[in-house]
């Protein structure tokens, strides 16, 4: 019964918010998936980023008003349900929660690869389980500490991109010492600006959507935060700038300073190779070091995004109710367990992939984040359509256009990714989509039983 369902304490603050989205945007997508989209694009990189970041606004808009109009939901499969059906908030909940914990496994392969800068005689999987159970510890604490852990780590990656951003600019214009100003001569001398066409820039479409997925755990948190009709909206708006901002400049700086096709195919981030450029002792070590900390972080972000989706869905019945069971600190403690158990998936996986896992998990990552952002989208849409007038709180300005912009957008894209992804990611990715519909119609659309 309702009563016997133990209830999420409302204990995090806008600035938790705004730096945990930016903590699920800005990880191994950036420091990792730079080089593959590099790679892809060459750099026309930028633009794929620029309308990557365009369409997110528009989603995040959305999502925004839709959570000031239902103050009572818990995540967005509660705004989606209201709107869209059963059937599309059961989908929504379990891509999502698939997305987080295929996500932080893949993330625990980039933290150990980022490891073995230091530690090259260790092997992946090892270092993969280490930071597998720092991650795990850090989830058990209580919200609030979790939530503060993880503001000060995206607050140090995002002061030293700020950092990189200006050592960027100076080692573009200023020559000293052994280094020479490049310029912008590199954005066009090896092949042009679409070296590899317009089918560069669509399939690495995939690896920027991917990069940006993360961002909408604004909406899990529902839940477990003060004032929601007054937070998101601001963290929303507050947070997609910023996020934009830390992509466009530091990839907008890393193809102009170093020749597109020497970005792949080296161990190291491009975010390495830049800080030894500036040629201070220690600096790639610096890098490095901050670079782990953003994947920790967004690791952290993901597991609490995927615990949250199954403690909900515990508390509807849908999965044993042990799952809804908090601890004294009042944390989901079985349901951040059961997601864990992934990273430790991963850390098996990894015994045999090494450091390709990333990318072998990357493809289908990508995918159901553009299914995301399209179900939210067109719940938004739908949700003007039923006849509630938005008189007051936040709205979207131009809807329905900047709506059905971000829905023509996501449709084009997913066509690219289709017909330029590998055959294996696609059908792969399709299964898990089938066996999610399936389960629905077998127990999803019962009534709850259990709550």
């Amino acid at each position: 019964m309702e009563k016997e369902i133990e209830k999420l304490e409302r204990t995090m603050t806008a600035r938790h918010i705004m730096m945990m989205a930016l903590g699920g945007a800005i990880g191994a997508g950036l420091f990792k998936g730079s080089s593959k989209a590099i790679d892809l694009a060459g750099p026309s990189v930028l633009i794929a980023y620029l309308i990557g970041g365009v369409v997110l606004l528009f989603i995040m808009q959305g999502l925004a008003e839709m959570a000031v109009r239902h103050r009572e939901a818990r995540t967005f499969r509660d705004l989606v349900q209201s709107i869209l059906g059963p059937y599309a908030a059961y989908f929504l909940d379990w891509i999502y929660w698939k997305m987080w914990v295929l996500n932080i496994a893949a993330e625990a392969v980039v933290a150990a690869i980022f490891l073995q800068y230091w530690l090259p005689g260790v092997p992946i999987w090892v270092l993969a389980l280490f930071v597998s159970l720092v991650i795990t510890s850090v989830n058990l604490l209580s919200v609030k500490s979790f939530a503060e852990t993880e503001y000060w780590l995206a607050l140090i990656k995002i002061t030293v991109i700020v950092v990189f951003i200006i050592a960027g600019f100076i080692l573009l214009f200023f020559s000293f010492g052994n280094h020479t100003a490049v310029g912008f001569s590199h954005l066009t001398d090896h092949g042009g600006f679409f070296p590899n066409g317009a089918g560069g820039l669509i399939t690495a479409m995939l690896v920027v959507i991917y990069s940006y997925g993360g961002t909408e755990i604004i909406g899990v948190t529902l839940a477990e935060t003060k004032n929601p009709e007054q937070v998101v909206p601001r963290a929303v708006r507050s947070t997609l700038t910023r996020i934009i901002a830390f992509y466009l400049l530091p990839f907008f700086i890393i193809v102009s300073l170093i020749p597109w096709n020497q970005v792949n195919g080296v161990s190291e981030s491009p975010f390495v190779m830049v800080f030894k450029m500036i040629g201070i002792p220690g600096a790639d070590h610096l890098m490095n070091a901050v670079i782990l900390l953003a994947i920790i972080s967004s690791m952290n972000s993901g597991l609490y995004g995927a615990s949250r989706i199954l403690y909900t869905q515990a508390s509807d019945g849908r999965v044993p109710k042990i799952f809804s069971k908090l601890s004294a600190k009042k944390v989901p403690v079985y349901a951040i367990l059961l997601c864990t158990s992934f990273l430790y998936v991963g850390v098996l996986f990894s015994l045999f992939a090494g450091s390709q896992t990333f990318d072998y998990l990357m493809g289908s990552l990508g995918y159901t984040v553009l299914m995301i952002w399209m179900l939210i989208a067109i719940a938004h849409l739908k949700s003007r359509k039923r006849g509630q007038t938005v008189t007051a709180g936040y709205h979207v300005k131009w809807f329905p256009y900047t709506t059905w912009l971000a829905i023509l957008a996501l449709t084009a894209i997913l066509i690219g990714v289709v017909l330029t992804t590998s055959i294996v990611i696609t059908l792969v990715t399709a299964g898990i989509y089938m066996f999610i519909t399936v389960a629905y119609l077998f127990k999803g659309r019962k009534p709850n039983v259990n709550g």
